[in-house]
């Protein structure tokens, strides 16, 4: 099965930028993802990042 249509439903994604994005459902493809920040003391769900986004 190609990985796009391989919907992870535990991580669900809205980002169709990103290579990982299951094109036919609102999921990441992948089995785990990385979560990170940029921030050095994050507050705010807005200070992380999903460090396994790759760009289409």
């Amino acid at each position: 099965m190609h990985q796009k249509e391989c919907a992870n439903k535990s991580i669900e994604c809205t980002v169709t930028q990103c290579k990982n994005h299951c094109e036919v459902e609102n999921y990441c493809s992948l089995d785990k993802i990385k979560v990170g920040t940029h921030e050095c003391n994050p507050t705010m769900d807005q200070c992380t990042d999903c460090l396994s986004f790759m760009k289409k």
